[in-house]
């Protein structure tokens, strides 16, 4: 396809994206929400949507199944940003990457310099390089959903996961006890489309850029 192949995952994303693409002058004629399609057309032809979870956002364009996309700092660290042109930090989606542990479980105490500290993450590699930072030996357990459970169930002492309002936390009487760091969502584009596509691409990245500046 010579047309602009653009890889969104639904939800807040997705939501956040649009009056981005609308700065670019693309809209969505459907809504993934309510859509069972998994490509998704614009008012331009030239320019379509494919629905990936986030998780695989950075593979389709590694690849160029997508042109470009928009994927979490979570994601992209996770995924190690192979092939990747990363031009923009779009300032959506914004929460933290934070360690968290049930109330009243001395983490001070637990970390000391030789613990050993069990910990659930679907970022084991950003846990890894936290926790090594430290100091702190740590059995990781990779989760795919569900991170709270963990430590209720017994099959960890701590989680490492994306916090926005701290309102599941609480409702779970875990406490957010150490920020890693802030996470955003960013633009990250096929290093080969940006070459064979220069021109279709700077246009949308100059928008992108533009309505990220006047927010």
């Amino acid at each position: 396809m010579t047309g602009i192949t653009i890889a969104l995952s639904k939800g807040r994303i997705f939501d956040e994206t649009l009056p981005l693409l609308a700065a670019a002058g693309i809209v969505p004629v459907e809504n993934p929400e309510t859509s069972r399609k998994l490509i998704i057309g614009t008012n331009r032809e030239d320019v379509r949507v494919v629905i990936v979870r986030a998780t695989d956002v950075p593979t389709y364009v590694q690849y160029g199944a997508a042109d470009l996309g928009v994927a979490g700092k979570d994601v992209l660290i996770e995924h190690g940003g192979e092939g990747l042109y990363q031009p923009l930090d779009l300032n959506i989606a914004k929460c933290r990457m934070m360690v968290a542990v049930p109330e009243g479980f001395d983490y001070a105490r637990a970390v000391r310099q030789g613990a050993r500290l069990k910990v659930a993450s679907k970022y084991i590699k950003t846990a890894r390089e936290h926790f090594a930072a430290k100091g702190v030996h740590v059995d990781l357990i990779k989760l795919y959903g569900s991170m709270e459970l963990a430590p209720l169930a017994g099959l960890a002492d701590a989680i490492v996961d994306l916090v926005s309002t701290g309102g599941t936390l609480k409702a779970n009487k875990l406490v957010a006890v150490e920020d890693i760091m802030p996470i955003s969502s960013r633009l990250v584009v096929n290093q080969a489309a940006l070459k064979l596509k220069r021109e279709a691409l700077a246009q949308i990245l100059d928008a992108f850029a533009g309505a990220v500046k006047k927010d």
